[in-house]
């Protein structure tokens, strides 16, 4: 687990450029739930290169600390949001990293499943006031039929078969595993679940580029990852100049017991 946490921190660039940010209406739903005030305290658990952070801020929320296990990223996302100076980024693991302050807000985006649920949960507990709130969000996989993403599988079923979407959970299904965790920890209870979806066109390229932004890809041996991408590159130039992805967020939000 931690070689795949460490893998986002050798594309750190290649993050911030590929992949997508998160909808507005994802933070306006969470500080509808929270009743939020512009001056309370969040914490970003596993901030990589702050687009959480950065949704937060163009709400008007400035007081934010960032948890981030990448030195690259944690350096990225510092300098990124380097004039707002009470946006702090610390570069720890977050089941290491230990505070006293208390939090309104705890939340993470695409990151919290690196951490153990028996550790994350209840440390995250730990850190926020009474009633404060917790709202963990994920990109989730769409499998599509279309004949491009058909042809793209077979590329993956030659040269990198674990990778292949088949059976990836469902949206729904990985909406009932992470309620359960959410709830079963006994830290946290009044759970609402809201889901987003959007199409977002691509080049080859940026397609490309996404997909190397991703653990399980980035892991790869550089040759057998050559003789991929360049697979799935001839496999969308096949059906056209683009490919549309359909994107998919599950956000969780629940109030401490």
């Amino acid at each position: 687990m931690n070689l795949l946490k460490q893998s986002f921190n050798s594309v750190a660039s290649s993050y911030e450029k590929y992949r997508p940010v998160y909808p507005a209406q994802l933070f306006t739903d969470i500080i509808q739930y929270t009743d939020l005030k512009v001056d309370d305290s969040l914490l970003e658990i596993g901030c990589g290169t702050g687009k959480g952070t950065e949704g937060f801020i163009n709400k008007g929320y400035m007081n934010i600390t960032c948890i981030e296990y990448g030195e690259n990223l944690a350096k990225l996302t510092q300098n990124k949001f380097i004039k707002f100076p009470n946006v702090k980024v610390v570069h720890s693991a977050f089941e290491d990293w230990s505070c006293k302050a208390q939090y309104s807000l705890a939340f993470s985006g695409t990151a919290f499943h690196f951490i153990p649920a028996e550790i994350g949960y209840p440390k995250s507990a730990s850190l926020l006031k009474k009633d404060g709130t917790i709202a963990f969000f994920w990109f989730t996989h769409i499998a599509s039929n279309e004949p491009v993403y058909q042809a793209i599988r077979e590329v993956y079923k030659m040269y990198a078969p674990h990778l292949d979407d088949s059976d990836l959970p469902s949206l729904l299904d990985f909406i009932e595993d992470r309620s359960n965790l959410t709830l079963q920890s006994g830290e946290f209870h009044k759970l609402k679940v809201h889901t987003y979806k959007w199409d977002q066109e691509y080049t080859p390229t940026d397609y490309i580029g996404l997909l190397n932004t991703h653990s399980g890809h980035q892991v790869l041996l550089q040759e057998k990852k050559r003789v991929l991408f360049r697979g799935i590159e001839n496999a969308i130039l096949r059906y056209g100049e683009t490919i549309t992805k359909q994107h998919a967020v599950a956000l969780f939000l629940a109030k401490k017991k």
